[in-house]
């Protein structure tokens, strides 16, 4: 499942000891695991070799650029959501064939951006959005491809920020917007509408949505008698934060791929989590330690700005000392709390964990997806490190924040 085993009472990512890059970097601390975000995009292509699919790694998901660098080199394409994830694409010199861009706000100059780098999709999330590419292209003397997002109304078993294939959410158009698109494709000629696109959602455990979602989508295709080439499923396959049992890559693919080849269409798929997810982990440290008579709290250098998840979901990411107390292992049931302002800074409550001084650290296990991605500066915090480790190297691929870094572009004006 990932690389961060104990080897003796040492947390280890791959061959380095977690406690050393924490000594060597500092914390609070991103590290990723260069060779299980290779494992999990290897499952998910030898499930579905024989859909012959383009597989384009979610950025939001984790946008470090050494990761994007490491899967881009094994074959993967990118799924873009803005211009800055285009602008990071490009850097890392991703295949512009291999770059599908969804994403509900597209402004004019993004569009224009991604055209004229030659990406494959655009994945339309309206219809003035496809009027908007149209014109883009037109003025531009180019036709680019795009894919229709269908919003099928399916129900999925998943915290409700993170459902994204209801018919109350923001995301794509419905079945009758989608059928007069097509119908007045002619319009819009400096557009091909080749495909299909729909993404449920994320963190979802069982291929039954997935099954339904597709089922729905090659029906309206099939009634319609629309011709296209593309069918793009999306993401959202979950994985395990705690004690969830989620399907793997080969049982998905044993469940869609039968109705895929049925259809005889080209398959985009766009996983994220699932790649990046159990990847990585933070890295925080113990600074006090304090009762208030009803509850016992650990509070430790990392709070919400570094990991919202917590705060945000109510998510739940396993909690590990990187280094085990010697002798009997006392415990204590916790509050691991974070130095941010708000009570809702947290990254786990009721946690039965070995009693730790000050100066310890915590590992928090899966957080190579939504962590580092979505942190912030809220309070003047500077952003965490990053690291990658490989085998028994490791690189900070992105420094830690400094000061300056806070105020930059800001002026005073008194």
């Amino acid at each position: 499942m990932h690389r961060f085993k104990y080897k003796g009472r040492s947390l280890y990512c791959e061959n380095v000891r977690v406690a050393r890059i924490a000594k060597e970097v500092g914390t609070p601390l991103y590290i990723y695991s260069r060779n299980t975000l290779l494992d999990h995009y290897r499952k998910i292509e030898k499930a579905l070799k024989g859909l012959s699919p383009l597989i384009c790694f979610s950025v939001k998901s984790n946008s470090n650029l050494s990761v994007l660098k490491t899967l881009v080199k094994a074959g993967a394409g990118l799924d873009i959501v803005s211009g800055g994830e285009l602008y990071r694409a490009k850097l890392v010199k991703t295949p512009p064939e291999r770059i599908v861009y969804a994403g509900v706000g597209k402004k004019r100059d993004e569009i224009m951006d991604a055209i004229r780098y030659g990406i494959l999709f655009f994945n339309i999330e309206s219809q003035e959005e496809l009027e908007l590419v149209n014109q883009c292209a037109r003025g531009m003397k180019k036709t680019v491809n795009v894919a229709i997002r269908i919003n099928p109304d399916v129900d999925v078993s998943t915290h409700a920020y993170i459902t994204t294939g209801m018919g109350q959410t923001k995301f794509g158009v419905d079945f009758k917007t989608a059928k007069n698109i097509f119908r007045s494709s002619w319009k819009y000629r400096n557009a091909n509408i080749k495909g299909v696109h729909i993404h449920i959602g994320s963190q979802i455990l069982s291929a039954r949505p997935f099954r339904h979602a597709i089922k729905k989508v090659l029906g309206f295709v099939d009634e319609n008698k629309i011709s296209i080439e593309y069918l793009n499923v999306g993401g959202g396959l979950g994985i395990v934060y705690s004690f969830e049992k989620p399907q793997t890559a080969a049982s998905f693919a044993r469940k869609i791929a039968p109705i895929i080849k049925r259809s005889k269409l080209k398959l985009i798929f766009e996983p994220g989590r699932f790649i990046s997810g159990n990847s990585g982990i933070m890295v925080t440290k113990v600074l006090y330690r304090k009762k208030n008579g009803r509850k016992n709290f650990i509070i430790v250098d990392s709070g919400m700005n570094d990991l919202i998840r917590p705060s945000l979901y109510r998510a739940y990411h396993t909690i590990l000392p990187v280094t085990k107390p010697a002798g009997s292992l006392k415990k204590a049931k916790f509050d691991i709390v974070g130095p941010i302002c708000e009570s809702s800074d947290f990254l786990g409550k009721d946690r039965v964990l070995p009693v730790l001084k000050k100066g310890d650290l915590f590992a928090v296990m899966g957080a190579g997806a939504y962590s580092f991605a979505m942190s912030s500066n809220y309070n003047s915090r500077p952003r965490a490190a990053e690291v990658l480790v490989d085998g028994t190297r490791f690189a900070v691929v992105r420094k830690r924040e400094a000061y300056k870094d806070l105020v930059r572009g800001e002026s005073v004006r008194a």
